[in-house]
């Protein structure tokens, strides 16, 4: 049973403990994981569709910092912010390791080609078996693309909600054993948009570099208050 954040429920579970979850789930099987932060648990909280894939997902990763102020004002605390990115990297690892096969789903034109040519470099001997931009208007080349390149793994970034209602209306039919709904993660390995330092990133500032980096983002991170307040409101009553 997970931990309940106004609907949605995420796993308590260490950033080791998803990567090797997630090795174990690319065997065999189709599993996905998605990796919520407020803006989408907002988004469940509203669509009831939406909430039940979050939850039938095969792990639910606390992606932003605000999820874990949110479950310890619930008094129900998680043990660890596990950041979508960062569980992809730690799992490009446990790929190469055991010669699964990646593929690369999102994105800008050219971008996907591009993360697959660093993350080649970081892991020579990782197997990327195939890319395909986020721009595509018809899913059905795209199921047997990934299906003929025999993907074990799908890193799919086609930003939320549709990266989720993707992965679970049509996963199963690619042949794949694991997909992780990654967002923007593309573009990071890509070289595009650079992450916060690492010392923001422990501060539990990423939000504020990324706002700072990209001030367009403002008006969403101005709804962090206001989850922060739903979670103490939920409290108070109980749930």
């Amino acid at each position: 049973m997970g931990i309940d954040v106004l609907g949605v429920q995420f796993d308590n579970i260490t950033l080791t403990e998803a990567v090797e979850a997630g090795s174990a789930c690319a065997a065999e099987g189709f599993h996905y994981v998605v990796t919520p932060n407020p803006e989408l648990v907002n988004l469940a909280r509203a669509d009831a569709h939406y909430r039940a894939l979050l939850n039938g997902a095969a792990m639910i990763l606390p992606d932003g910092v605000g999820i874990l102020y949110a479950s310890r004002l619930l008094g129900r605390p998680l043990r660890q912010r596990v950041p979508g990115i960062d569980f992809a990297s730690g799992l490009l690892s446990a790929l190469e390791r055991d010669g699964r096969r990646l593929f690369l789903l999102g994105a800008k034109p050219g971008i996907a080609e591009q993360a697959a040519a660093n993350l080649q470099r970081e892991h020579p001997a990782l197997i990327l078996c195939g890319t395909q931009h986020g721009y595509f208007t018809s899913d059905a080349p795209v199921v047997r693309a990934i299906r003929a390149s025999r993907a074990d793994v799908v890193f799919v970034c086609l930003g939320a909600p549709r990266q989720e209602l993707w992965m679970a209306e049509h996963g199963p039919d690619t042949g794949a054993h694991l997909m992780v709904g990654l967002g923007g993660a593309l573009d990071v390995f890509a070289g595009a948009v650079r992450r916060a330092p690492v010392s923001w990133q422990r501060m539990g500032l990423e939000w504020l570099y990324r706002l700072l980096s990209q001030p367009s983002r403002l008006g969403r991170a101005a709804k962090l208050p206001l989850f922060l307040v739903s979670a103490v409101g939920a409290r108070i009553k109980g749930e």
